[in-house]
């Protein structure tokens, strides 16, 4: 997989634009072709949310364009909230020259608060008259929907002929079972609209449905996918970059996770199945516990053991294998080898855990189920932010 340049706008024929006003922002995207999306699972879903979906189906499954506010999420905001989401399709649809069923609408923001439709107009004329296709078009996309996100969080990538390129906003309020942000993915890959539904739904699972960081789940969590349709493209090929993309996207929230100092990957292996597996990866890097351990560089290996422990996962306590890395080194510090406690090793896994990037690997020695977890540290910074958000 080649990383490239550029962001979204790396595909060709996406034009992208944004504008950030202290916590209001607007971003545009301009592109056509085969499109799906994924929606949070939460019962209470945003109105943007509900549009989209209708709007995928009755376009059957194509967009032409995206349009994305920050600042507010226009969630539990009753018919109020459809309306303003309806509006905000309708600027960009006429703006573009078609039907507002075309153009995706995502917000973010506090819940419970409505659209203040003056500023939205006006930081849309702004966004819509820098609407254009360089290379730093994408970031401004991606700032513009930024809330507590303290970095810019896009990736392009070239593999075997196409390109796959996607922007993310998430930091907090984030574990999903599906996504958690918003993310706006694009290809120049030629994939059919029930093809990209299944690769996307497979690729959020393997990804963004495997982050946490505070074990809450959005209102207003979308991935929206467009197929520009310009490049032939194997479908297993397609179906990895899209993978890796996600993957990386979903680190890349993971690493700027409310005021996380660490990037976690949890890997387990050896599991009765891919469900225990995943269960067990998600239950210890939810649990605060292991997380405040983390941000303490204290290498607590039964607060590890104790979550997947609870997790439902079916596990041998004498079985168990487990140990601590900086990520990219190839040397492991075991704490645990076959049930049986590793002595002497706690100052080299303190060491291994100051690390900005850690890998922990559980190893529950009863089958070939495995899987990935993404998550971070639990620090003061991250009661801090929480405690002042609509303040």
């Amino acid at each position: 997989m080649k990383r490239i340049e550029g962001g979204i706008c790396a595909i060709d024929g996406v034009r992208a634009s944004g504008v950030k006003r202290g916590k209001y922002g607007v971003a545009l995207i301009a592109a056509g072709g085969a499109a799906a999306g994924v929606f949070t699972t939460n019962r209470i879903r945003a109105a943007p949310l509900d549009l989209t979906a209708e709007s995928l189906i009755a376009s059957e499954g194509r967009l032409e364009g995206v349009i994305a506010n920050s600042g507010c999420a226009n969630a539990y905001t009753g018919p109020r909230g459809v309306e303003d989401a309806r509006w905000m399709a309708d600027l960009f649809a006429k703006s573009l020259g078609v039907g507002p069923e075309k153009i995706g609408v995502a917000s973010t923001g506090v819940i419970g608060r409505y659209l203040d439709r003056d500023l939205l107009a006006e930081l849309f004329r702004e966004a819509k008259a820098r609407l254009r296709s360089d290379l730093e078009a994408s970031r401004e996309a991606a700032r513009a929907i930024m809330t507590t996100d303290t970095v810019v969080k896009e990736i392009a990538v070239e593999h075997v002929g196409f390109r796959v390129a996607g922007i993310t906003k998430g930091a907090g309020m984030i574990e999903p079972n599906m996504a958690t942000m918003l993310s706006f993915l694009y290809t120049d890959a030629r994939i059919s609209p029930k093809q990209l539904r299944e690769c996307l739904t497979e690729a959020a699972d393997e990804s963004f449905g495997m982050l946490v960081v505070d074990g809450d789940t959005s209102t207003n969590d979308m991935v929206l996918v467009t197929a520009t349709g310009k490049v032939e493209a194997n479908l297993a090929d397609f179906k990895e970059a899209l993978t890796y993309v996600c993957t990386e996207l979903a680190k890349m929230m993971a690493k700027d996770g409310e005021g996380a100092t660490k990037l976690v990957e949890m890997e387990v292996t050896g599991a009765r199945n891919r469900e225990d597996a995943r269960l067990a990866a998600k239950a210890i890097v939810r649990s605060s516990l292991v997380k405040t351990a983390i941000f303490g560089n204290d290498p607590n290996w039964g607060r590890i053991v104790a979550a997947a422990g609870r997790s439902g996962a079916d596990l041998d306590p004498e079985r168990i294998t487990l140990s601590i890395s900086a990520a990219g080194r190839k040397k492991e510090v075991f704490l645990v080898r076959d049930g049986e406690i590793v002595d002497g090793v706690l100052a080299e896994a303190e060491e291994a855990m100051k690390s900005e990037e850690l890998l922990i690997k559980l190893d529950l020695g009863l089958g070939n189920g495995s899987a990935r977890a993404f998550g971070c540290d639990l620090s003061y910074d991250y009661v801090r932010i929480n405690a002042d958000y609509t303040t």
